[in-house]
């Protein structure tokens, strides 16, 4: 049946269930950070959003997550113009990232989800030092990112995989330019809950055995699980960042490869970009 509901009521739902599912685990819903993924949204929509005082929206795609931020950015200048608020947004890179778009990445996005690889992280390092990022601690900080672990260990997922996830922690902490602020993971294609929930619980295990060490430092505080069809879970499994797009947008037709995850073209380019 479709969902005939305005944005706001998808909205107000979403943090509502976020709210009861941080409840249910002992938390407020302040410390679930909600991404709005805008993959199939239009700019109006998007724009909507913002106004109810959202601000971290998520992009699977470099491209258009760089022209949509231009896009709101000419909409705030043109409000700033006529002596209005504007609402500044955080924007959140969660689709496989090719290297050859690693500097656009960062130059518009506050959180690079998707870091699965060392060559990745070196990339991300390289682009990062030429913007100055990490050098001055009067200046530009580094650049924040989840290191994404296949927990599942699906041939169509990305991430590392879980023995090897502390590994590249310590490497990314390493690198001046870089920071690492968690973990990411999805849960397996397979439309069970249960499945979910048993990959949230490892992924959330990894994770804190990795802060139990004090590996990633003080800042490792982010564990990022949950899209639209099983954030209630990731967030009663200890998730503090999910990332919601047809749950708040409602469905699309292209809607056929998940929040933080990859399109058949996505997979094309990665192939061709030359990443292992």
């Amino acid at each position: 049946m479709k969902d005939t509901r305005t944005l706001r009521e998808r909205y107000d739902d979403v943090c509502a269930r976020v709210a009861h599912a941080a409840a249910k685990s002992g938390r407020r819903a302040s410390d679930v950070m909600l991404v709005a993924v805008t993959k199939n949204a239009s700019i109006d929509e998007i724009r909507e959003l913002v106004s109810y005082g959202h601000v971290d929206l998520g992009e699977n795609r470099v491209q258009q997550m760089v022209q949509r931020a231009a896009m709101l950015d000419e909409s705030n200048a043109r409000r700033v113009e006529r002596g209005l608020e504007t609402q500044p947004v955080r924007w959140h890179m969660i689709g496989s990232l090719q290297r050859n778009k690693v500097r656009q990445a960062i130059q518009t996005s506050k959180l690079v989800h998707s870091v699965d690889s060392l060559r990745l992280a070196e990339e991300l390092q390289e682009s990062a030092e030429e913007l100055g990022c990490g050098s001055d601690p009067n200046g530009t900080p580094p650049v924040d990112v989840l290191v994404e672990v296949n927990v599942a260990g699906e041939r169509s997922k990305h991430g590392v995989a879980p023995a090897a996830a502390r590994h590249l922690v310590d490497m990314i902490e390493s690198m001046v330019a870089l920071r690492p602020r968690g973990l990411m993971c999805m849960a397996p294609n397979t439309g069970s809950l249960e499945d979910a929930r048993r990959t949230f619980t490892r992924c959330r295990e990894i994770f804190e055995e990795i802060r139990a060490i004090q590996s990633g430092g003080e800042r490792f505080d982010i564990l990022s699980m949950g899209m639209s069809g099983d954030f209630e879970v990731a967030i009663e499994c200890g998730s503090n960042l999910v990332r919601v797009g047809s749950a708040i947008f409602g469905e699309r037709a292209e809607d056929i490869a998940g929040e933080g995850e990859q399109s058949s073209e996505q997979l094309a380019d990665h192939t061709a970009a030359g990443s292992p």
